[in-house]
């Protein structure tokens, strides 16, 4: 029996790491969507500003960007922390067939308005697929599944069907199911468990704090300092960790943190990861 679980185990966890493979960014088939549909504004992540909808004057004919090796010593540190979860190459090659907004211009505003709506969709379903790999919330691997399923679903809508959707009341619904997901995987840690919710942590001096099993959902972790914190069962979700130093922190068993989130950090070779994490070039 052991055996058994252990192999559907195994199957479960390479069918997730499949899923995800679709959720991470190809910019070699997406029509540099991140580059245009956003704003920006002149600041410490961005050497320029920029209305939404029109293109970075650093994209070139091919949706490549041109200064991409050296973003950061450039002034466009905010480019090197986006993530789309995979939705460019989705709105791209799939939604609108591989037509680009440069061949079809009468495409790109609906194209520009999908974008935002798929990538939400996609990004719930990265926390799905990994709400799905924590064992402890096995009970709701059932409903996980049929989520995903669902969002996956909403993913193939036709472009009015995308722009329509309320992609806010759809993650909402998801949030509380994940929260559920999290409240059991944090469970594992028997001791009190620190509830930081969407806390000002802005700048905090807490260097090897015993966070193991926090919520910090949506917290402000902004310039930090989290050296030699214990961040295992810790919910990460939306916490926001910009110039936060997470040198020597452990996060190896932290949940719902991504990329893009250890990007906007500081950190070096002793911080340990999540397996599915890398440490960040600029580390």
């Amino acid at each position: 029996m052991a055996r058994t679980l252990t192999k559907k185990r195994e199957q479960r966890e390479l069918t997730v790491a499949g899923r995800r493979l679709d959720l991470r960014a190809d910019c070699e088939r997406c029509f540099g969507l991140c580059c245009v549909v956003p704003a920006f504004s002149a600041s410490v992540d961005f050497a320029i500003n920029k209305p939404a909808g029109q293109a970075c004057p650093n994209l070139q004919a091919n949706f490549r960007c041109g200064i991409h090796t050296r973003l950061r010593q450039q002034g466009f540190r905010g480019c090197t922390v986006y993530d789309c979860f995979g939705a460019g190459q989705k709105v791209s090659q799939v939604t609108f067939g591989g037509r680009d907004w440069r061949q079809a211009p009468q495409s790109a505003k609906q194209m520009f308005a999908v974008f935002p709506v798929m990538r939400d969709l996609h990004e719930l379903l990265w926390y799905l697929s990994e709400a799905l790999t924590l064992q402890p919330a096995h009970p709701l691997h059932q409903e996980l599944n049929l989520a995903l399923e669902e969002t996956e679903r909403l993913t193939h809508n036709s472009p009015d069907a995308l722009i329509s959707l309320d992609v806010a009341a759809h993650r909402q619904e998801i949030n509380n199911l994940l929260l559920r997901a999290s409240e059991l995987v944090r469970a594992e840690f028997k001791h009190k468990k620190k509830e930081l919710r969407g806390a000002d942590l802005i700048g905090a001096k807490l260097r090897g704090s015993d966070l193991r099993g926090a919520n910090l959902r949506g917290a402000y972790l902004i310039g930090a300092d989290l050296r030699d914190a214990d961040l295992r069962l810790a919910d990460l979700i939306g916490a926001d960790f910009r110039d936060a130093d997470l040198r020597g922190a452990n996060l190896t068993e932290s949940i719902f943190l991504i990329q893009s989130q250890l990007d906007s950090a500081k950190g070096n070779s002793e911080t340990r990861l999540p397996a599915s994490l890398t440490h960040p070039t600029h580390w």
